[in-house]
């Protein structure tokens, strides 16, 4: 086994990183879902041999044809059926460059004047987004907030989860309610919804013939403690009528080589997605399916080692602030690496996000991307060396300190 060092602190900068270049050099960024560790040494070592091949010519598949790439089919289909008992045909999977594109092609599939897209806020904010995309409505049902603790002298409650409202849910649903974006593992709330959340949402939507395009792009970053489910493993009926969006970009932090796939297992759904990408979608990157093999089947022990490391950035985070910055509330994810701190209790006179930017020089997402839910809120990347996070805790810690010196 590989022993791997997410210590490491490797210079982003100038490499055109999204996350590294978009702010000044006194800034750290802990904001988009993009980790700061190297990639699985048998990913890098696949695409390093690709590379030295020389050639960069049209994949196998560029012509749509589903039966193409049938080792990472079957990579992905045995790993399916490990991992959550859920079995799938090699046929039945789709691959797209990416889960926003795959969840924005639903939608276009189904796109009509007035119809509308059903969503859990705050919630990813390309999922926000969508409906615009294709001219459809934006529902909204929104977790609901559930906190714990002393909250004397306007200090915060310990921790924040967020629990689904069915109520609000029921009646987020009209008669043109034709989509439902479920986010699970739950992107900024970190909430891994259990078996029986699972069902009652896919009861729901099948009683009011509501698709369900599930985001599962965290799946693999889950806690001790928990387990993910796929919604459609659930039974056949619920299998027929979602479309389940997954890829290794997040958990081999790999993003930026644009692959991921969609399992439908409904014949007639999975062939109108496809027709629905004709034209507009086009086909994977070459490098991307060469670092998803890989991935999957190699990765395993980097993967094992990076949730212990990642488990205990978010234990180090969370046990932090509650301690040293009581005014801030904030989740305990479940799952994914990122945290949700509510700053409303800080009493600023900017947003939680201009004010840790300005004055502590530390970049996160600003809560209100998120939805109407995330005035007043930041989303943390702590996907990164603990050097990096301490670092960056000890700055929000100085800039909230000088609010109340």
């Amino acid at each position: 086994m590989t022993e791997y060092n997410f210590d490491a602190l490797l210079d982003r900068r100038g490499t055109a990183s999204l996350k590294w270049d978009q702010y000044p050099e006194d800034v750290l960024p802990l904001w988009v879902a993009d980790m700061d560790f190297r990639s699985p040494e048998p990913v890098i070592q696949a695409l390093r041999q690709r590379v030295d091949h020389g050639i960069f010519g049209y994949p196998l598949g560029a012509n749509g044809n589903p039966t193409d790439q049938p080792d990472l089919r079957q990579v992905i289909v045995e790993r399916l059926g490990r991992l959550y008992g859920w079995q799938v045909q090699p046929e039945e999977l789709v691959f797209v460059p990416g889960v926003v594109t795959g969840f924005n092609l639903a939608g276009y599939m189904l796109q009509s004047p007035g119809a509308g897209v059903l969503m859990q806020t705050p919630i990813y904010h390309p999922i926000l987004q969508a409906p615009d995309n294709f001219g459809m409505v934006r529902q909204e049902a929104s977790l609901l907030p559930v906190v714990s603790g002393d909250t004397a002298n306007g200090a915060s409650c310990y921790p924040l989860r967020y629990e689904i409202d069915f109520d609000a849910f029921q009646a987020a649903i009209n008669s043109q309610t034709r989509l439902f974006i479920l986010c699970n593992p739950h992107n900024p709330v970190g909430r891994v919804f259990r078996r029986e959340e699972l069902l009652q949402m896919a009861e729901i939507c099948l009683r009011h013939r509501i698709l369900i395009c599930s985001d599962e792009i965290h799946c693999d970053l889950v806690f001790s403690g928990q387990r993910h489910i796929p919604i459609a493993s659930l039974d056949a009926e619920i299998a027929r009528n979602t479309i389940t969006l997954m890829a290794p970009s997040k958990t081999y932090n790999i993003p930026g080589l644009k692959f991921s796939f969609a399992v439908i297992q409904n014949p007639e759904l999975r062939q109108m997605y496809r027709e629905a990408s004709k034209g507009l979608v086009s086909w994977i990157n070459v490098m991307g399916w060469v670092a998803a093999l890989a991935a999957y089947r190699e990765g395993q022990d980097w993967l094992d080692q990076l949730l212990l490391y990642l488990e205990a950035n978010r234990d180090y985070v969370f046990e932090t602030i509650q301690r040293e910055m009581p005014q801030i509330t904030l989740t305990k994810p479940e799952g994914t690496y990122l945290a949700w701190l509510d700053c409303r209790h800080l009493g600023l006179k900017v947003s939680p996000y201009e004010f840790f930017l300005q004055r502590a020089k530390v970049a996160f997402n600003d809560g209100k991307i998120f939805g109407k839910e995330g005035e007043g809120f930041v989303r943390l990347n702590f996907g990164c060396p603990r050097e990096t996070l301490v670092e960056a805790v000890k700055r929000m810690g100085q800039a909230v300190g000088e609010i109340y010196s």
